[in-house]
């Protein structure tokens, strides 16, 4: 373990440069339980609170109907007193436009100004395949000026199977209204790297802030990765094979350190704005959020 402690260390020494210099955001899931209080949802979101995100982002999934009340009570359930910017998930699919905009109409009303508009992924049922995330834009636009991110692809949409027009579809979200992409994970920074580059030339103007998540289970994230065709890069692959099920502290430690070196690079390239999926845990980004310097709130 101490050549970890080592690498540790030196990734330490190239991050102080970084200190005062980093914006962060958080995404976390809503519990389908109503035990608040024992949630790891509300224990990693007060945890993480103190490193002053930028805004954090609360998922739903395409069942309009059930996820959304867990939402919109998973939100409720924030303590106040962390006078958080948060930004929940609003999707397309499975909704009609009656209920995104009572749903986007409650949320400004009760002083959410930011939304995460995507269209959802289409259920094997919904013969509605024509439906795209610029249209819900412009919906919840008609509601109020809300504050808008996307999502970005840096290694293609799994359903949309041309790069070009995977960034054209970006476009137009973004001429529609919206205010930023995020992108979906990724463990390749030069796929990030290229694909900012693509929008640039395409006339994307807006900030495209890479979506980070820390390896912590490493079978699974290789599920992860066959559903949303993110490539998993061979060398990850080789160092998590030596490593047994059980020990989970050590895959946590090179999680983080690939974390880091993402961030490192990416900062490099000048990226300031990041945003970690959390999955609900908050050890390993606490942890990257300390040796990346950010000040904790007091």
């Amino acid at each position: 373990m101490n050549f970890l402690c080592d690498i540790l260390g030196n990734i330490k020494e190239n991050l102080s440069m970084f200190r005062n210099d980093i914006n962060v955001s958080f995404e976390f899931f809503p519990p389908k339980s109503v035990d608040y209080v024992n949630s790891n949802f509300l224990n990693s979101i007060e945890k993480l609170s103190v490193f002053h995100p930028k805004f954090i982002s609360i998922t739903c999934t395409a069942n309009l109907d059930s996820i959304h009340d867990y939402t919109a009570q998973a939100i409720k359930n924030i303590p106040t007193r962390l006078n958080l910017n948060i930004a929940p998930h609003i999707i397309y699919v499975n909704s009609n436009k009656k209920k995104i905009q009572d749903l986007a109409r409650m949320y400004w009303n009760n002083g959410i100004k930011n939304i995460i508009a995507l269209r959802g992924d289409i259920q094997k049922n919904n013969t509605s395949t024509q439906l795209y995330a610029s249209e819900l834009i412009l919906l919840l636009k008609q509601v109020a000026d809300f504050d808008i991110s996307v999502a970005a692809y840096p290694e293609v949409h799994p359903t949309c199977h041309n790069s070009y027009i995977d960034i054209i579809n970006l476009k137009n979200k973004i001429n529609c209204g919206a205010n930023r992409a995020i992108t979906q994970f990724f463990f390749n920074v030069d796929h990030y790297l290229r694909f900012r580059d693509r929008c640039f030339c395409v006339g994307i103007d807006k900030e495209i802030i890479p979506g980070i998540l820390p390896i912590t289970n490493f079978q699974q994230i290789q599920k992860f990765t066959n559903m949303t065709n993110v490539n998993l890069p061979k060398w990850i692959c080789n160092l998590f094979s030596k490593i047994e099920c059980d020990e989970v502290n050590i895959s946590k430690m090179f999680g983080l350190l690939i974390c880091l070196d993402m961030v490192n690079q990416l900062y490099k390239e000048g990226i300031r704005d990041f945003h970690f999926y959390t999955l609900n845990q908050f050890d390993i980004v606490y942890t990257l959020c300390c040796y990346l310097g950010l000040s904790v709130q007091k």
